[in-house]
């Protein structure tokens, strides 16, 4: 008996053989990638070292570490996945403040900005004591006019003090 295999049915085989190879090498490298992957074991004080330093979404002036809304607890779940991924603090902090804004950090991350706001109030409360200072100094070294004699007595002072009198 003899096998007649023709160049359709050699080609298919061929395909079939690498397409088996690849899905094979594929699944081999995920396993093994999936097993040096160390596992990291993030505690909550870890989270909410973070967390202090952002504030809520939904609330004004909260941390994310004493806000109770579940808008909280969806990012301090989000940086738990982010510090077991191996991410550090400040690129947790960074990806925070491209994606919502300088609002979730309280200060501006950029260093002039952040130099303005929070020294333009310490300038403002230095100007203003200067001005304080310069006001009581003028009043002090001014002179106080004392008349020499007394008011020469009005028209009508005169009229009421005849009406007094009777």
């Amino acid at each position: 008996m003899k096998f007649a295999i023709n160049t359709h049915d050699l080609w298919r085989l061929c395909v079939v053989i690498v397409i088996i190879a690849a899905i094979s090498l594929i699944a081999h490298v995920q396993v093994a990638g999936a097993q040096d992957a160390p596992v990291t074991t993030v505690t909550d004080d870890q989270v909410n070292a973070i967390a202090n330093k952002l504030y809520c979404p939904v609330c004004e002036n909260i941390t994310l570490d004493t806000c109770g809304t579940a808008a909280c607890a969806d990012w301090r779940y989000e940086i738990r996945l982010q510090l077991e991924s191996g991410m550090t603090e400040e690129q947790i902090v960074e990806d925070f403040v491209r994606r919502f804004g300088d609002r979730v950090v309280g200060t501006p991350m950029d260093p002039l900005l952040r130099a303005l706001s929070l020294g333009t109030p310490w300038l403002l409360v230095a100007v203003a004591l200067g001005a304080v200072a310069l006001v009581f100094r003028r009043r002090r070294t001014e002179p106080v006019a004392m008349p020499a004699s007394p008011a020469p007595t009005t028209r009508y002072q005169d009229l009421l003090e005849q009406d007094i009198a009777g």
